[in-house]
Parts: structure tokens; C-alpha cells; sequence
């Protein structure tokens, strides 16, 4: 079966992908953002009948993603797996790959190039190389791009090309940190303050807080070989998306960009509202059903939720302890946002592995689960349920032997020398780059762990 390509399209796009100048440049050239900010783009593409906005994407580490796309002129598809038949389209608004280990150089003339108006990214939360609430200058990969070196991380790209810079610029972070925008901010702030000298073009540039939703499991040789039928093209970058599709983006530009309204995001004044109830009802459930059912044993977040015992739990966290904490924005019914998660989660199509989501339980438990753990001790509350959803990462960090997190080894050297749940508890408590002081001192939050760990355990 031939390849998907431009001289082998099954459906003629809306858009002729080769009329599409860079105006973009996206940083994480990983499945998410195919499945996600560049759908949007094409859609406002569409709709608008702009050429200006195609996408320069970087892929941060491995070349796989350059290799998928290069024979296939930049195209793929997106393969939505809902509760009817699955249906497919082919995206086009890719139009150069640039992988960052290879060329960190091109990397930076891209940010820099005067066409280009917007970055995005989507890093995963260890990609800021933060520290708390700040940079990492001790990250001996941030100490290299401090010498000179051509960066390789993604504060270190941002500062090279803003250094190049006379345009105004704004960078629109994607991941799933509280006040992401500000937060990116205060790095690349610091970046310069350490490097000790700030480019003009810093002054003019904007930070906007965003939000995303959608997910976006692996794909499987299966999920090609459906696209493949679909396509009668053979995709070997396709990606899997449910149909759901949320970006919220705070309305602060520099300068010109995609008309992303037109293609299905919302722009507010105010992004936190929405954040935090996605990060609390959403995200802390589905890493708390991730925990929980691999405890279990379950493969997949929808073999999970079928389980009604752990259906209940989430349903049970989200309304309990959660909706408690929260202020919803105009127009969100927090009980049926809470019940469009569940059925989310429950799409079997999807087959969103609990190993996959448990991944980085470090870098998500503070900015998922703990501010409700704060907010409920501090309202006088039992924070019952989601103290079961961190005791679960405990004893999954304790079982686990190939734990994927980036403080793998301080995580495992704490548990190694643990021989109960007490000593378990302890011990994670007791990372400080995780529990803050005011969570260790608690003795209520401490002693539900214990009696939860227990449970877990036994």
C-alpha cells in the first residue's frame, strides 16, 4: 500500500498544505499537540482561509517523529475513536520538522525568524527544568546553555531566539502547570537575569496562560492499520484522539495570530477558572485512577472505570473533596463536568494505559492534588479521598520497579530501606521537592495516608 503524501491524498484538504508559509513555531513535536494545538490551527486555517500560520514543530529529543513525517510531506491523521465508528483526517498545517539534538541552531533561527509570531509548546512539566517555583540553575543541562553552548533546553532555545529578535513575540505554553504562562514568565526571566543581560525584545513579549484538554493515548500497530483502511494510504505518524477537543487561551498577544476562535478554542480574560477545574477534577482523577488501577492490575484507564468500586472513588473525589475548592467560570456546571470525565475516561476505544498516565507522579502531584489537600485542611475538612489518590502513587512508587519519573532515584532510594506503611509515608513525606512543610506537619493528612497505604497494601 503506498504512503500518505502530498501526490497521495485520499481527500483533497480544505487548505492546500503547500500554500502554508511558517508563522509558528511549536516546541514538543510529540503526539499531543498533532492530536491538539496544530487540529486547531488547521481549523482556523479553514476557516479563515489564511495561509500565514503553518507550523514549524521541534521535536526536543529523539528523531522519530522527523522520520514519520519526512516521506509523508508533513502530513498525518488524526484517528477519532468515540463511541460510534471511528472516523479519520488528514492535517497538513506541519510544515517543517526540525529535530532540536541534530540542530539546535535551526532551532533558534526559527524563533528568531521575523515571519514567526507565536510559540507554542507542550514539554510535559519536566521539560521547564524547574526548581519549585523557579529555574533549575543547577541543571547541569541549563549551566551548558548558560556558557554559550547552542541550547538544547526549551528556556535556553526561547532566550537564544528572543536575544535575535526585534519583532514582538508570544510564547503560549501548553502543559499542564498552574498559571503556565507567567510561570514560563519567571524562567526565562531568571534565564537572563543569569546570564546577565536581557534582550529589547523581552520587554515586548507575552506570556498568555492556557489550558488543553483532550486524550491522547499511544499509538498501536492496530490503530495504523485502521487509518490505513480508512486512509487506503498507509500513515505511519498517525495519532489517536477521542472526539473532545478544549484549549482555553488567555487574550494577550504581542502581535498577530492564527485566528484560533475561528478553529475551536476559547479566548478569556481569565484562564485560571478553567484550569483548575481541569487540573483537580480531570487530572487528578485520571492519575489517581491510573494509580489505583495498576495496583489492580488493569492495563488500560477504561478497564479501570468499569471496576465500580474505583468508578466510585472518582465520582467520589471529584464531588467530596474537589468541587469544594473551586470557583467555576461562567457557563461550566462543575456536576456535569464531573460526569463527562467519567464517561471520558469509560470510552474503551481509547485504551489510555495506566502506566502511560502514572507517569511523572512527581512532577504532577503537587499541581493536581495537593492544592486540594491544602485547601481542604485549611476549610477544616477531612481531605479523605484524595489522600487515597496520593497514598495510591505512594505504594505504586513502592511496587513499581521501573518507575518513569524524573526523581526515579531519589523516589526509590526513599522506599528502599521501608519495611511498612508508616515508614512508607514517612519517607515520601519527607521529599521536600514535592511535600511542602505545611503537608508534612499535618497530622490528620498523615495518618489518612497511613491508614490508606495500609489498606493498599494488605
Amino acid at each position: 500500500m503506498s504512503r500518505l503524501s502530498l501526490t497521495n491524498l485520499p481527500v483533497a484538504p480544505a487548505v492546500d498544505p503547500r500554500s502554508l508559509s511558517v508563522g509558528v513555531v511549536h516546541l514538543g513535536l510529540g503526539a499531543f499537540h498533532r492530536a491538539h494545538q496544530a487540529v486547531v490551527t488547521e481549523r482556523a486555517a479553514v476557516a479563515t482561509g489564511s495561509t500565514r500560520w503553518g507550523i514549524a514543530g521541534v521535536s526536543q529529543r529523539s528523531t522519530t517523529v522527523r522520520d514519520q513525517l519526512a516521506p509523508q510531506d508533513g502530513l498525518y491523521s488524526v484517528l477519532e475513536r468515540g463511541l460510534g465508528d471511528p472516523s479519520i483526517q488528514v492535517i497538513g498545517s506541519i510544515r517543517e520538522v526540525l529535530t532540536a539534538p541534530e540542530d539546535p541552531d535551526a532551532v533558534v533561527a526559527r524563533i528568531a525568524d521575523p515571519a514567526v509570531s507565536v510559540v507554542t509548546l507542550t514539554v510535559t512539566e519536566k521539560g521547564y527544568r524547574a526548581a519549585g517555583s523557579g529555574l533549575d540553575l543547577n541543571d547541569p543541562e541549563i549551566q551548558a546553555d548558560l556558557t554559550g553552548r547552542p541550547p538544547r533546553t526549551v528556556v535556553g532555545q526561547l532566550a537564544a531566539g528572543l536575544a535575535r529578535r526585534d519583532e514582538p513575540l508570544t510564547i503560549v505554553s501548553c502543559d499542564n502547570l498552574v498559571a503556565n504562562g507567567p510561570f514560563l514568565r519567571r524562567l526565562v526571566t531568571e534565564y537572563f537575569d543569569a546570564l546577565g543581560k536581557v534582550p529589547s525584545a523581552f520587554e515586548t513579549t507575552r506570556f498568555p496562560a492556557s489550558m488543553v484538554d483532550r486524550i491522547v493515548p499511544a499509538t498501536t500497530d492496530a490503530d495504523r492499520d485502521e487509518a490505513a483502511r480508512l486512509l487506503s494510504v498507509r500513515d505511519e505518524a498517525v495519532v489517536v484522539a477521542e472526539p473532545f477537543l478544549q484549549w482555553i487561551i488567555e487574550d494577550d498577544f504581542a502581535g498577530a495570530r492564527p485566528a484560533w476562535e475561528q478553529g475551536g478554542a476559547v479566548l478569556t480574560a481569565d484562564v485560571a477558572p478553567w484550569e483548575q477545574a481541569k487540573l483537580r477534577m480531570l487530572n487528578a482523577t485520571h492519575s489517581m485512577l491510573a494509580y489505583l488501577g495498576a495496583l489492580r492490575g488493569y492495563e488500560t484507564i477504561a478497564e479501570t472505570v468499569r471496576d465500580e468500586e474505583l468508578e466510585g472513588l472518582a465520582r467520589q473525589l471529584m464531588t467530596d473533596d474537589v468541587v469544594p475548592t473551586l470557583s467555576p467560570p461562567d457557563g461550566l456546571d462543575l456536576a456535569a463536568y464531573g460526569e463527562s470525565v467519567l464517561e471520558r475516561f469509560a470510552n474503551p476505544a481509547l485504551k489510555h494505559r495506566t502506566r502511560q498516565v502514572a507517569m511523572d507522579g512527581s512532577v504532577k502531584l503537587p499541581v493536581r492534588m495537593l492544592g486540594t489537600v491544602r485547601d481542604r485542611l485549611a476549610a477544616g475538612a477531612e481531605p479523605r479521598t484524595i489522600s487515597l489518590a496520593v497514598a495510591a502513587w505512594m505504594v505504586y512508587v513502592l511496587q513499581t520497579p521501573d518507575l518513569d519519573d524524573p526523581q526515579s532515584d531519589r523516589l526509590k532510594t526513599a522506599v528502599a530501606a521501608t519495611s511498612n506503611p508508616t515508614q512508607l509515608v514517612d519517607a515520601l513525606l519527607a521529599v521536600d521537592s514535592i511535600f511542602t512543610p505545611d503537608l508534612r506537619d499535618s497530622t490528620l493528612f498523615r495518618e489518612l495516608l497511613i491508614n490508606h497505604a495500609t489498606a493498599l497494601t494488605n
